[in-house]
């Protein structure tokens, strides 16, 4: 979902880097990481309480001189690998962290069979020219819609139907790319989600 390393460590930063497998130990390191590194990105609110495990693909994670500070998540659909969270804790950020997992994820899903893989995220410029810097381009692109009655009462309530005993305070939708300047003007918080993919293995 959302990458924030953007530079290369020094071989003395490499040597405590380790980049091993996720294990079920990891998890509340994992979940802090994740908050964290989301805070200051358009995923900000993206909050779980608990980490779920594909069914099928790898997870990764890196650890440095600290118990966990990084991690990588991704599943697998015939040869499509698809990164679902790749975040690097704010504390360790711009050391090339977020560059060597997804090294590891790139190589690993060749050994899986992946000939394709791909990310989803937002408008955070600094992530996208993370992603463009290592090969990735953008190949669709559709709307996620935010509607929060709490905070922006005056927002339309068309999307969603109340009904007696049940009123709406935030709704999250997604919408077609062409809408997007009418979504923008009926809503506050409107993002472009952004898919981008780079080759990794034989694509025969």
């Amino acid at each position: 979902m959302e990458v924030f390393a953007r530079s290369e460590c020094s071989d003395q930063d490499r040597l405590v880097l380790e980049v091993r497998d996720y294990q079920p130990s990891d998890e509340q390191a994992w979940l802090r990481c994740r908050v964290l590194s989301f805070l200051g990105t358009a995923y900000f609110d993206d909050v779980i309480p608990a980490k779920k495990s594909p069914a099928f693909g790898a997870e990764l994670v890196a650890v440095d001189s600290e118990p966990f500070s990084e991690s990588w998540t991704s599943r697998w659909r015939g040869r499509l690998a698809t990164i679902d969270t790749i975040a690097v804790h704010p504390d360790h950020q711009r050391r090339g962290i977020g560059t060597r997992l997804l090294e590891q994820a790139c190589s690993r899903a060749v050994g899986l069979g992946a000939a394709t893989i791909e990310a989803w995220t937002r408008d955070d410029e600094p992530v996208l020219r993370w992603y463009r810097s290592r090969g990735f381009s953008e190949s669709s692109h559709y709307l996620h819609v935010y509607a929060d009655y709490y905070t922006s009462p005056r927002e339309p309530t068309d999307p969603v139907q109340s009904r007696p005993g049940l009123e709406p305070i935030k709704v999250f939708l997604h919408a077609e790319l062409g809408c997007g300047a009418e979504m923008r003007e009926r809503f506050s918080r409107v993002h472009l989600c952004r898919r981008f993919v780079r080759p990794v293995g034989d694509t025969s």
